[in-house]
């Protein structure tokens, strides 16, 4: 018995005196020093990519952001309980206070951040199509183009020490970025907050935020505005997003989109959805350049029936708004006196659609902005969705601010279960309702319709 015993184990210590070998010759034949986790998941076929990203989302799950605002006040932000806005739990005392800035002193980050200059467009359309916004079942991701980009972030006046970018010391590789534009009463606009999803843990974001801070004060600039859809300190205002009306109903079935209601088959589907062949608005036309004085004049006398507006001048009227192939579109009504008495713009965003056998993109128009003055808003925005149509987009996304309620049911427009949240950097104003803001656009990017579009706004402030 003892010898049988003595035997198993020489055998045993001989295979494993053989494996430890055997592991060695292999090990002989590996580079030194650890290997770089970016190369390996980046080796992996891109569904066991995305299934690694599923699990990690998971796992992430009991420290992410609230959705609400119930759950806001018990959450703790190590980073926006450091920076100068309004704290969750005293909206009875702030609410009250008139508009002013808000004091406090804050040490400059000591890391450095590349200023990112234009000719690397295709390296940052790489890192916000990889990274910027994605759905949680992996089905969707951003598709942007340089041409949009530009558009988003260089309107007049734009500087580039504004759009910063972190890259990886060794490898120079992109990993984060985050943008400003300058805007009227002396603000900024944030856009384009971007981390490399490997990085999203490392406490990045404060410091994107605060070197970006840092670089605007330089301009003489300390207030700015942003949106989010999660709650931070403190909401001046909050909209549901993304409401939906399909223009395709058979791709966006065929793709699951989440923006058609689940009761109806595709033949009931179509029938429901049906849009006129032409539109019927005598006088709309596409805007020309000649047409940015008479817009801006238009939008100037739009801007008292809100507390939340736009200050544009009118060379940014042209830039925001004169169209440019897939990327922006607008429309104007003119009256029989050569006067522009209705405006509508939207712009284009574009999807990847991953892992479908036939599908591999969807195109969103997202209402930017409408006017109507002389034509009834359901009217204009009927025949916008029939010109959207006509030019190959597959839905139509708006939010509920400016007087959008009054046509989006009416249109057939379905809502999601979502929010999204405007916020004021360093200012402090009272709470306002959606209909009581005006948004010279809705996003570049803060999710907008539930599967890619994020909301961005390109406005300033006129305050009452």
């Amino acid at each position: 018995m003892f010898s049988r015993d003595k035997t198993l184990t020489d055998g045993a210590g001989g295979g494993l005196k053989k494996s430890k070998k055997k592991q060695k010759r292999e090990n002989a034949w590996r580079p030194e020093g650890p290997r770089d986790p970016f190369a390996m998941l980046d080796s992996l076929p891109e569904k066991e990519q995305q299934e690694i990203q599923k699990a990690l989302h998971l796992f992430s799950l009991g420290t992410s952001l609230p959705k609400t605002l119930q759950q806001a006040r018990k959450h703790t932000y190590r980073f926006w309980d450091t920076q100068p806005v309004p704290r969750l739990g005293k909206e009875g005392v702030w609410t009250d206070l008139k508009s002013s800035p808000i004091q406090i002193n804050k040490k400059k980050s000591g890391l450095c951040l590349c200023a990112f200059l234009s000719l690397q467009l295709t390296e940052l359309c790489h890192l916000l199509n990889e990274n910027y916004t994605e759905e949680d079942d992996n089905t969707m991701r951003f598709d942007f183009s340089p041409e949009y980009l530009l558009w988003a972030l260089q309107p007049p006046n734009w500087l580039h020490q504004w759009n910063l970018g972190v890259r990886v010391d060794t490898t120079k590789k992109l990993v984060g970025f985050v943008a400003a534009v300058p805007a009227d009463v002396r603000l900024v606009q944030v856009k384009f907050l971007c981390v490399h999803k490997k990085l999203r843990l490392k406490r990045m974001t404060p410091v994107l935020i605060r070197e970006l801070k840092r670089r605007v004060n330089q301009q003489g600039l300390c207030q700015a505005v942003y949106t989010a859809g999660t709650v931070l300190p403190t909401p001046i205002s909050s909209c549901r997003y993304q409401w939906h009306r399909p223009l395709n109903p058979r791709k966006l079935m065929e793709i699951n989109f989440p923006g058609l209601k689940h009761n109806m088959d595709l033949r009931r589907a179509q029938k429901f959805h049906r849009l006129p062949e032409v539109t019927k608005i005598k006088g709309l036309r596409p805007m020309t350049k000649e047409d940015a004085s008479g817009i801006h004049s238009l939008l100037e006398r739009n801007l008292c029936n809100f507390h939340l507006s736009p200050l544009l001048s009118p060379q940014e009227v042209e830039h925001w708004f004169l169209p440019k192939e897939n990327v922006n579109d607008t429309y104007v009504v003119e009256a029989d006196d050569g006067t522009l008495s209705d405006l509508v713009s939207f712009y284009s965003v574009s999807s990847r659609v991953l892992n479908h056998p036939v599908h591999s993109g969807l195109r969103a128009a997202c209402l930017l902005y409408v006017v109507c003055t002389a034509t009834g808003g359901a009217d204009l925005m009927q025949d916008t969705l029939v010109l959207a149509k006509s030019k190959g987009f597959d839905v139509f996304c708006a939010l509920d601010v400016m007087d959008n309620v009054s046509f989006l049911e009416k249109l057939k427009f379905t809502i999601s279960n979502k929010s999204v949240h405007y916020y004021l950097y360093n200012w402090t104003c009272p709470l306002m309702s959606p209909d009581k803001v005006l948004t010279a656009g809705m996003s570049l990017a803060e999710c907008l319709y539930c599967l890619a579009v994020h909301v961005k706004v390109f406005y300033t402030f006129h305050f009452w």
